[in-house]
């Protein structure tokens, strides 16, 4: 795998699409990942008592496949500098979801890009942002 270099990269440039299939391992697994022991990430009845149909991705699972999502596609030697993310349709098991992207700004001065994504699944965007990433 190769990283992406910043003289070969062009505002308006596409993402190529990421479906990550939303299972009860990755769901359970994240929140366990993250110390997050709340039970709508893992217990299906305590979902159930707050109104979900089933348990839920927590927030640190899903910063984490937008990081995978935008360091799949800058390579391994890219750099963060921030992310910045809103979350809107929840992510259920049974569900994919897919991001897409493209390049919205780009820093000469300190060799960085922007990116502005969005994730999808079935009930509509389940999360939206934008990530500053530094390439060589």
């Amino acid at each position: 795998m190769t990283t992406r270099a910043f003289d070969a990269v062009t505002v308006g440039e596409p993402l190529p699409a990421l479906a990550i299939p939303i299972t009860v391992q990755l769901i359970t697994g994240g929140a366990i990942a993250t110390r997050d022991y709340f039970p709508g990430h893992h217990d299906l009845e305590a979902a159930r008592a707050l109104g979900s149909p089933h348990i839920f991705m927590n927030i640190l699972t899903t910063n984490g496949l937008v990081q995978r999502y935008v360091e799949g596609w800058a390579g391994p030697q890219c750099r963060l500098g921030s992310l910045k993310i809103k979350l809107g349709a929840p992510n259920y098991p049974g569900d994919t979801m897919t991001f897409s992207g493209s390049v919205t700004g780009k820093q000469p001065d300190d060799r960085s890009v922007e990116v502005t994504l969005k994730g999808s699944n079935a009930m509509g965007s389940h999360v939206s942002g934008t990530v500053k990433v530094f390439l060589p």
